[in-house]
């Protein structure tokens, strides 16, 4: 039996995160160590996944397949095609740079009043976050996937309600509260979706029998399952309800900026870069693949909902006062752009979606990350507290702004592909929508700049004076990821070469073509 490379990338942040958890209290150092070694052997792990995963050959490769509760059909099941490899890669070349930005952030609190928060416990569960992650882009049982899906939630209901941004500006006891609330707000939206999502996963087992979804694909193929127009439209609604909370879509977004505003910010980076993937990816992956009709019927209602989502989740972020809920705002928006290239049907909106997924996530990380320095710094979230930090930190400036037009699709930057490869692929197929789409564009570039101006441009603010520059761990995290996004800017082709033959599956999945031009038209 060959290796099982997928579980192994999978199964090392677990046993690192049991290993971490098991550090003796005294030995807080130790333990992140051990965590950003185990982040580091999973990255090297992931490299190998992408290394020999080959774009050309079959559509789920690496493949492992072993029974698991046989009396229901449920297998262990394992596979990855160019999607599922690209966000294995993001999410384990992520983690390292999570580890290091919070190097500090459990450490005991000096305030008598404040409890004393474990370290070796933050780090444990970074790590069994990333394992659930990682193993979701790789289950092709549809049941595995579920098991997953929810119980990714347990860590990060303690990442975001035990270990609170200590830049909040209220006393002891409203931080907690308020980090109590986020953390619930984001369980309860969540088990809502999984539990409606469940419902639909046992209705997928009545209709064909099988959780296996290349068994199912297979079925649908040669005509041995055929599922009722009402029936694929009822099961497709439930899975993507679910998979619209955790994106998160508009009008089911309302959990994001609170769980983001109250969390650390390498915890708020987990959430929006690495954990709110799985909920598109999915989309992908199981809503249009096992149900491709209902896809298409239900695809005018999404369009207008992720035109929703770019257009108020931009104007939120243009009145924002808080420096991470601005940024939460703005992901709310990026993620419309991804549901829109992926609802567009069309190979270069679906190919511009699956690098969206990438590149917001390394350019998110980039800004909140830095944003997550100079708040260290500071004490505070807000806005007005600051000014002039580009005469006394320049470095921590310039990573900050680069972050910022990353954020913005500057071109020569990498989310500038993905973005517009979404519009191309709306524009030919829908142009209204291409058009509306745009609009999230201007307000993008207004809310950056508008953020950089107040924060690190004019006379030097009261606090700021004595504002220390980046240092030797911070610069370690900002400047990999900040080349990162100008050399996949400049040179996208390797994601591309992995993702667009996975997109080409998918539009055979839907039955779609890539809409033809008008030549005469346009003449």
């Amino acid at each position: 039996m060959s290796f099982p490379l997928l579980t192994a990338t999978a199964a090392l942040p677990a046993i690192g995160a049991i290993a971490t958890a098991a550090v003796p209290a005294a030995r807080r150092t130790a333990a992140k160590w051990l965590a950003l070694l185990v982040s580091l052997a999973t990255l090297v792990l992931a490299g190998i996944v992408f290394a020999r995963f080959e774009p050309g050959g079959d559509r789920y490769q690496l493949t492992e397949s072993h029974a698991w509760i046989r009396d229901f059909g449920v297998r262990y099941e394992l596979g990855v095609d160019g999607i599922g490899v690209a966000l294995i890669a993001l999410t384990a070349l992520l983690i390292p740079f999570v580890i290091l930005a919070g190097w500090h952030d459990a450490d005991p609190l000096e305030t008598a009043s404040s409890r004393w928060r474990p370290t070796q416990g933050f780090f444990a569960l970074i790590l069994m976050v990333e394992a659930m992650v990682i193993l979701s882009f790789e289950a092709t049982d549809v049941f595995l996937f579920y098991i997953l899906f929810e119980a990714m939630l347990i860590p990060m209901y303690f990442l975001i309600g035990g270990f609170g941004d200590r830049a909040h500006t209220g006393s002891d006891e409203n931080a907690a509260a308020q980090r109590s609330y986020a953390a619930v707000k984001f369980l309860l939206y969540n088990l809502a979706g999984g539990l409606i999502m469940l419902a639909a996963v046992i209705g997928l087992y009545v209709v064909a029998g099988s959780f296996s979804l290349s068994e199912i694909a297979e079925a649908r193929a040669n005509g041995s399952l055929e599922m009722a127009t009402s029936t694929e439209r009822w099961l497709f609604l439930g899975f993507f309800f679910a998979f619209a909370v955790k994106a998160p879509l508009w009008p089911l977004h309302t959990w994001l900026p609170n769980a983001m505003g109250e969390s650390t910010t390498p915890v708020a980076v987990l959430i929006t870069a690495v954990v709110d993937k799985v909920g598109t990816f999915a989309m992908l992956r199981f809503c249009l693949q096992l149900f491709p009709e209902a896809s298409k019927w239900a695809t005018p209602v999404i369009l207008v909902l992720a035109l929703i989502s770019i257009v108020y989740g931009a104007l939120l972020a243009v009145g924002q006062r808080d420096i991470k809920r601005l940024i939460a705002y703005a992901s709310i928006s990026h993620f419309g752009f991804i549901i829109l290239g992926i609802f567009a049907m069309t190979s270069q909106g679906q190919s511009g979606a699956t690098l969206y997924m990438v590149n917001h996530g390394l350019s998110t990380a980039a800004l909140m990350l830095v944003a997550g320095f100079l708040i260290t710094r500071r004490g505070s979230r807000l806005i007005a507290d600051y000014g002039g930090v580009q005469k006394v930190a320049p470095v921590l400036a310039g990573t900050f702004l680069i972050g910022g037009l990353a954020t913005l699709s500057l071109p020569g930057l990498a989310p500038f592909v993905s973005e517009f490869l979404v519009l191309v692929g709306t524009f030919s197929a829908y142009p209204v929508a291409g058009i509306v789409a745009t609009v999230g564009i201007v307000l993008a570039a207004l809310y950056v700049l508008v953020l950089y101006q107040r924060t690190m441009t004019g006379p030097v603010r009261e606090g700021i004076g004595g504002m220390p520059d980046l240092k030797v761990r911070e610069l370690a995290v900002a400047v990999p990821l900040i080349a990162l996004l100008i050399f996949l800017g400049v040179f996208p082709k390797p994601l591309t070469d992995v993702v667009n033959p996975a997109v080409q599956h998918t539009m055979q999945d839907v039955q779609k073509k890539d809409p033809q031009p008008d030549v005469e038209a346009a003449k």
